[in-house]
């Protein structure tokens, strides 16, 4: 190749990185929706292609193995027996046949061939790993839109007003169903998720009133080995579309996670692994204490009830947050993504709201001074 042709691939290709680059800057969606997909392609080749080709290289290198030691295996010699043994051993006196009767010649029956015995080998068989287990749950009943939870009027006030406080005009006007979470450890609201529905008029109406678990608050080394940290961190939330499961299981700490509604938030490029799903076993019995990896559990008929829910009634277009593109991280601070002429840009989702704050509410005696 002449240098001229080799100067011109080079200048398409500066040319095609820099139309590129223009994209992701004008798009940042684009850019975090490549992300995912080369992310989905590599998974898909390791699950497919590496891992199978593994298992078939390793097999095959254990029969070859296993061949080869039973062809250098000596074969085993006649042992002699000594003089002694043989003088030990006496003799039978020979006695002869009687005479035979004579029998009509009969033709020659046919004999089949006896069949040829392949060889033995002994191959190790490695068991196979079986998938973990998967909690299967029935499906949810249909959820009373109109169920209120049963608060006392005074804390209905108060964590109305608390939400409502936190909420922009921009968040009130495009989300319909509102979850806050008080991830505070103590406190008459720490614990908890409070479901608002936003009706007609703009007002939000309390549907349910859930005991939840948050996340420890801590470093700890998870089931795989790894140094983790089991934190809910605060802010403002969105629900992954793309990431609703019915059944989910954590291979970080080997644990079910039964409808599993995942945060849409990208954090220093990488997809959270923070959700919303059901407690199972003993953490049922640890609800209304900070007791999980970080994600938020509830009730299984709680979970059940809620994915129902949102999945049926409240798909549609919702904002984007913020994404800056030099940290790779998605706004959780309720900051929006608009277009040159301020309007927000919206996508393809769900429209609700995870609104996590630290925060336990103010004792009743105490307010009253």
């Amino acid at each position: 190749m002449s240098f001229v042709r080799r100067l011109s691939v080079i200048f398409v290709l500066a040319a095609l990185a820099f139309s590129v680059e223009i994209a992701f800057d004008r798009d940042p969606g684009l850019e975090q929706a490549s992300r995912r997909t080369v992310a989905t392609g590599l998974e898909t080749i390791r699950f497919y292609v590496v891992a199978p080709g593994t298992a078939v290289a390793v097999d095959s290198g254990r029969r070859f193995l296993a061949m080869v030691s039973e062809a250098m295996r000596p074969a085993a010699k006649p042992v002699a027996q000594s003089p002694a043994q043989t003088a030990a051993v006496p003799s039978k006196p020979r006695v002869a046949p009687p005479p035979a009767r004579p029998v009509a010649p009969t033709a020659p029956a046919a004999t089949a061939p006896e069949p040829a015995v392949a060889p033995i080998q002994l191959v190790r068989v490695t068991p196979k790993r079986e998938p973990p287990p998967i909690l299967v749950l029935p499906e949810a009943p249909p959820v009373p839109v109109n169920a209120r939870a049963s608060v006392s009027p005074a804390e209905l006030v108060r964590v109305t007003m608390r939400l409502k406080d936190n909420l922009t005009k921009e968040m009130l006007e495009n989300f319909s169903l509102f979850l806050y979470v008080s991830k505070a450890e103590a406190g008459p609201l720490a614990q908890r998720m409070y479901v608002f529905k936003k009706d007609d008029g703009g007002n939000l109406a309390m549907l349910y009133n859930f005991p939840a678990s948050t996340g420890r608050e801590k470093d700890e080394i998870a089931l795989d080995g790894t140094r983790q940290p089991s934190y809910t961190p605060q802010g403002y939330y969105q629900l992954d579309p793309n990431r609703m499961y019915k059944n989910h299981y954590s291979g970080q700490w080997h644990q079910p996670m039964p409808y599993s509604m995942f945060f849409n938030w990208e954090n220093k490029g990488l997809q959270t692994g923070l959700a919303i799903h059901a407690a199972t076993g003993i953490e049922i019995t640890q609800l209304g204490s900070r007791a999980s990896a970080g994600c938020i559990r509830i009730a299984p008929e709680h979970a059940a009830m809620l994915f129902n829910l949102i999945r049926t009634n409240y798909k549609g277009l919702a904002p984007r947050f913020a994404y800056d593109r030099r940290t790779a991280t998605m706004s959780n601070q309720g900051v929006m993504m608009h277009d040159a002429a301020g309007n927000l840009k919206m996508t393809d989702g769900y429209k609700v709201l995870v609104f996590v704050e630290n925060y336990g509410g103010e004792n009743v005696v105490a307010a009253l001074f």
